[in-house]
């Protein structure tokens, strides 16, 4: 064993350490607030990336101060501020997850013969950001900008799974559970079993729950902070369905989802 010496390298080392800590909170916490689609709490952020709350208070101060973030007083929660939308607008080599997904939601079809898409949450709903449609006769139709609750469909119920508990309990707290078709879930605990079964697996399915003659099978697609940036699923025919396909689907879209994740991280 060697005496230990402090030389100043580790000390360099431990601060280049901290620093690069703050700055992976500040890009985590921009990329939380325009995901979410709404304004958050100061909890509510504080839960899903894992910060302190005294730091985040300093965080979200500096943020606030130079416009990157906004305080909403009616809300009493925080957006994305005017600097860092302006930036947006003037830099053309930010990649959307859009543009991350759409050549592989062309691969998902061409793997499955089924119709997908990439999802993304709005509010308390899922919708339809980008698609394609299937090659086969008999498809569903996954519309650009269709809207649907994230209770009953698969790709909304990967969403709702992996949110933060705090976001999640509201949610159930506040949703009214329309029936759409004679397979939709209307009861909160059934709905909250099924989340965690969700969590557990990684995938999510929709059993002619908003669709008649439609299942959907779902898979989420997460930030190194563990968030639901948005969710891949596929929507296969009845008479198509069966244990085989879900097994090939659920492959062949956490595979998809885990490409895009790493194509949207480094962009």
């Amino acid at each position: 064993m060697f005496p230990y010496v402090n030389t100043g390298c580790e000390i360099m080392e431990e601060n280049a350490s901290e620093v690069v800590k703050s700055a992976d909170r500040t890009l985590d916490l921009i990329e939380l607030l325009a995901s979410w689609g709404r304004e958050m709490s100061h909890t509510e952020i504080a839960e899903s990336l894992s910060i302190p709350k005294s730091s985040l208070t300093k965080l979200l101060r500096n943020l606030t101060v130079r416009e990157y973030v906004r305080f909403v007083p009616e809300t009493k929660g925080y957006r994305l501020g005017d600097a860092i939308l302006k930036l947006a607008q003037q830099s053309n080599q930010l990649r959307s997850l859009v543009e991350c997904a759409q050549p592989v939601l062309d691969e998902i079809t061409a793997q499955t013969l089924e119709s997908c898409a990439l999802n993304q949450l709005r509010g308390d709903k899922t919708e339809v950001v980008a698609t394609i449609t299937s090659p086969q006769i008999l498809v569903s139709h996954l519309r650009l900008g269709d809207l649907a609750p994230l209770y009953a469909v698969s790709g909304g119920k990967c969403i709702l799974a992996f949110m933060p508990d705090s976001m999640r309990q509201e949610y159930l707290s506040n949703v009214k559970l329309e029936k759409f078709t004679p397979r939709t879930i209307t009861s909160k605990k059934a709905l909250a079993a099924e989340l965690e079964e969700v969590r557990r697996t990684g995938a999510a399915t929709s059993f002619e729950e908003y669709t008649a003659g439609i299942v959907g099978v779902g898979v989420p697609i997460l930030s190194a902070a563990g968030f639901p940036l948005g969710s891949l699923n596929v929507a296969i025919p009845t008479v198509r369905y069966g244990p085989s396909v879900y097994s090939k689907a659920v492959a062949i879209l956490q595979s998809s989802a885990e490409r895009i994740r790493r194509q949207f991280s480094s962009s």
